[in-house]
């Protein structure tokens, strides 16, 4: 029987040897480098991944019940908070009375605005607090609040009527009443909690990291009267210190636990919400008003520059909290420094009373080493409170309108944005920017589904897990029942709270629809 034989010689390939000699990476094996390269390959992950929303759940990842997080809102303003807020937010504070001198170059149309809007302004406010005039019953904080609401919305109304003819950047606007301003970043330098210092004490090869510092997690959650935004930023205001590094070692550090200043924790989900969501056209912000009716109630010992400061540190972690919500919209994150900088303008008030916040976010880097090492500080322009009006007397007249305050108003509004022409999403994909634009139906669903389970912080079914005080007792501080099952968490090893948020059953297909017919054995939901 006749066979072809077919005959084949196998090349030699020589590219084991080289002339210059290729030695592997020398790379450190103690603990705290490979702990630090296993969050750099974490950090770098979120950098490359292409849409918002992502970036966002991927933060959360680690954390299936939600971080402990630190609480910061516009209610909650302790005793001395202002030094405690500039280091969370690594701010550098300028008070001063008058704003930056970035805004005199409108001088000159904003005290023309001034003589044709000035009578209107009066008027807007003599209609508001009539309205209010025979409300006796309303408790003193709330008044102020619904008080201040309605003078602020009658105020941008005219604002917005009267300069949008000379100010074009006002007929593109978009206005968000009663936003969701939420923001959550991480915070290095503090000092380990007990806990945690003892449980690294009792293992023997980390006793010597028992007192290297921590980072915490914090949570923003404002809502504002109401927010203006446009579809391009502002510019940068004054002299650029963003790279100062002297300028960043006079921040103040206060590495103590947040309780100590009657901060408060909370286990909950990290969420970032500019106002918007993902995919809005306008989405950087001009201005913001913030509320101020937690003063009502505020301690009188704590005195009038405490008051001040309570104030300040209101303007600066509002600030911030917008935008750096805006900077993740963009890309960036609390681990992915900003290649540009974004500024907002603020303004705290109850109608009556008005303080004027400029701030420019210049770095998110606040974690780990970067807070004693990044070069860049965020910046913040804050005037005192200042009187609008003295008041509205019997026949419904404005009495004592404050020019000086209506032209910082006015200046706000002026204040143009500008195409920077520059890569504003240096981060985010080219084609995939938002969970909206991905064209795979259920990987879209699924991550929808997952972003927006998760931005709510809905309770879930089963509560927290929890050690109850007699299993404290009886369980683990007196040995006294060693013949009971050992079911609970605790008494297996195992710390529920290290629950992944990508660690639970994936959804179950019914045999009727498995795409490849009732017999088949992919009986689960892809995760994506």
């Amino acid at each position: 029987r006749n066979q072809r034989v077919l005959s084949t010689e196998t090349k030699i390939i020589n590219d084991e040897y080289t002339k210059q000699p290729e030695y592997p990476e020398i790379v450190d094996l103690s603990f705290k480098a490979r702990l630090q390269r296993k969050k750099a390959e974490w950090y770098h992950k979120i950098e490359n991944l292409k849409t918002i929303e992502e970036k966002l759940i991927e933060i959360n990842i680690p954390k299936y019940y939600g971080y402990k997080n630190v609480l910061f809102t516009d209610e909650t303003l302790p005793y001395e908070c202002l030094p405690l807020t500039k280091h969370y937010t690594r701010t550098i504070f300028n008070l001063s009375e008058n704003l930056p001198d970035f805004y005199r170059k409108n001088d000159t149309k904003v005290e023309s605005f001034i003589k044709s809007i000035k009578t209107d302004i009066e008027d807007a406010i003599s209609h508001s607090v009539s309205c209010f005039k025979y409300t006796k019953d309303m408790p003193r904080d709330e008044l102020d609040e619904e008080l201040g609401r309605d003078i602020v919305s009658s105020i941008n109304r005219v604002l917005l009527n009267s300069l949008s003819a000379d100010c074009s950047h006002l007929s593109e606007v978009e206005i968000d009443l009663d936003p969701r301003h939420e923001a959550f970043w991480f915070v290095g330098g503090i000092n380990p909690p007990e806990r945690i210092k003892k449980a690294r004490e009792n293992i023997k090869w980390q006793k010597e990291f028992a007192n290297d510092p921590v980072n915490r997690q914090v949570q923003y959650l404002g809502r504002p009267y109401l927010a203006i935004r446009h579809k391009l930023p502002l510019l940068p205001v004054g002299t650029d210190h963003s790279k100062d590094a002297e300028l960043a070692k006079s921040l103040p550090v206060l590495n103590i636990d947040p309780r100590a200043y009657r901060y408060n924790y909370s286990y909950r989900h990290g969420t970032t919400i500019p106002g918007f969501w993902p995919g809005s056209p306008q989405e950087f912000g001009l201005l913001s008003y913030q509320r101020r009716h937690h003063l009502v109630n505020r301690d009188p010992s704590y005195g009038a520059e405490d008051r001040q400061e309570a104030l300040h540190a209101q303007g600066i972690q509002s600030s911030y909290a917008w935008a750096f919500a805006q900077a993740c919209y963009q890309g960036f994150s609390t681990f992915s420094d900003m290649t540009y900088p974004l500024c907002v303008q603020t303004i705290i008030t109850n109608g009556q009373h008005w303080s004027f916040y400029v701030y420019q976010l210049n770095t998110t880097l606040i974690h780990s080493e970067h807070v004693h090492e990044n070069p860049r500080v965020n910046y913040c322009f804050g005037t005192n409170e200042m009187k609008l009006y003295e008041k509205v007397d019997e026949n419904g007249k404005c009495i004592g309108l404050n020019e000086n305050v209506l032209k910082n108003l006015i200046h706000f509004y002026a204040n143009a944005p500008v195409d920077r022409n520059i890569n504003m999403k240096p981060y985010l994909g080219e084609s995939e920017q938002k969970i909206a634009d991905i064209k795979d139906d259920k990987r879209r669903e699924f991550l929808e589904k997952i972003y927006k389970h998760m931005v709510s912080n809905r309770p879930r079914h089963r509560a927290l897990p929890e050690i109850y005080m007699w299993e404290r007792i009886y369980k683990i501080n007196n040995k006294t029942r060693q013949l009971e099952a050992k079911r609970r968490p605790f008494e297996l090893g195992i710390n529920p709270f290290n629950r992944r948020l990508d660690e639970h059953q994936p959804v179950y297909i019914p045999r009727a629809l498995r795409p490849e017919g009732p017999k088949s054995k992919k009986k689960w939901e892809k995760l994506y």
